[in-house]
């Protein structure tokens, strides 16, 4: 990854409270997965997303930024929280809610 795109992604996850690394956009997602984690997060307030299909190095580069393999990927007060499957289980327990209203950091 270049310094750049890190710095890219840095900036992304300082700058918003909610960012989503998704295929498609908040308009049209992709994906059924970023299309789930799309919806859930919505109803918390604003998500800042990127579209990790209009870009390869975006797609590969955020992958290795989080050592994560799979997309969507999100991220709360600039910290990594995974994927659509962890979000799920977040919010079933109740703790997506606590952690979204927690102050960013």
């Amino acid at each position: 990854m270049t310094p750049e795109l890190k710095t890219r992604f840095d900036e992304a996850v300082r700058s918003h409270k909610i960012v989503l690394f998704m295929k498609g956009n908040a308009l049209f997602p992709q994906c059924g997965f970023s299309a789930r984690a799309l919806q859930i997060l919505k109803q918390y307030g604003e998500v800042h997303t990127v579209d990790v299909l209009s870009d390869p190095e975006v797609r590969q580069g955020i992958k290795d930024y989080t050592k994560w393999p799979t997309i969507p990927q999100v991220f709360i007060n600039g910290e990594f929280v995974g994927g659509s499957d962890i979000l799920m289980e977040m919010e079933e327990r109740g703790e997506l809610k606590d952690l979204i209203a927690a102050p960013k950091s």
